[in-house]
Order: structure tokens, then C-alpha cells, then sequence
């Protein structure tokens, strides 16, 4: 959703300082929501500025390309480890615990893929 404009903002405020009149109230003026009024409002007092916040933002990866390289060379030596057993294979190496999920994350975004040998035993056919 695209913020609010600077100019709805500015009404606003000064509809809030001009007149003697509840957050609620304002919300329901502006048909925004109450949280919203409220926010502006605090921004508006620590900061003295209303321009929309940046939002969102990508938490920083937990592996560097030094240990990316290391995660190559445990699965390359591992190729039948399972996600499990690769996190536990990394933290003894480089000291940083992922999760079986990040773990698979990682790994399709390294476009590596390998399959996993399953021994089963046939079953005879009897005639």
C-alpha cells in the first residue's frame, strides 16, 4: 500500500492543533485508521517531520561468502548428508547455527541440488 501524501498528512496536524478534538474522532474525520492518527501524531512530536517512514528492509544474511564457500565444501565432502546433519556439519566448522529451513534456503539459492540415495529392498514376486 502506497503511503499517504504529504498534503492529507499536513491536514491532519493541523486539524488536530486547530481544533480541540479526539484522535478517534480524527480517524473517523479522515477515514484513516485510529493507529495511523497516532503515529503521525507521535512522529510529528519527536521528530517534527511527517514524511512517511521507509518501510520493510531485508534482515542481513547470517552466512558471509567465506562461509558459503565452507558450506560448498561440507556438502561437496557430504553429498548424503541430510539439512539436519549439513547445520550441524557448518556449526562445527564455521560456529554459526542455521536452521533446517534456512539451511534449504541456502542451498536453492545456490542452485545446488543433489539427490539422495534410497536403499530399498525389492520385493520378490511370488508366482
Amino acid at each position: 500500500m502506497k503511503p499517504y501524501s504529504l498534503d492529507f498528512r499536513q491536514k491532519i496536524i493541523e486539524t488536530h492543533n486547530n481544533e480541540d478534538i479526539s484522535i478517534r474522532k480524527l480517524a473517523e474525520r479522515f477515514r484513516v485508521a485510529k493507529s495511523f492518527v497516532q503515529k503521525l501524531l507521535k512522529q510529528y512530536r519527536e521528530i517534527g517531520d511527517i514524511a512517511p517512514r521507509r518501510s520493510g528492509g531485508n534482515p542481513k544474511p547470517k552466512l558471509n561468502e567465506d562461509n558459503l564457500v565452507s558450506l560448498v565444501e561440507i556438502i561437496e565432502t557430504n553429498n548424503d548428508a541430510t539439512l539436519s546433519e549439513l547445520c550441524e556439519l557448518l556449526e562445527e566448522k564455521v560456529k554459526i547455527r542455521v536452521s533446517r529451513a534456512t539451511m534449504a534456503k541456502i542451498i536453492k539459492k545456490l542452485n545446488y541440488s543433489f539427490k539422495k540415495k534410497h536403499y530399498m529392498q525389492r520385493k520378490k514376486l511370488v508366482k
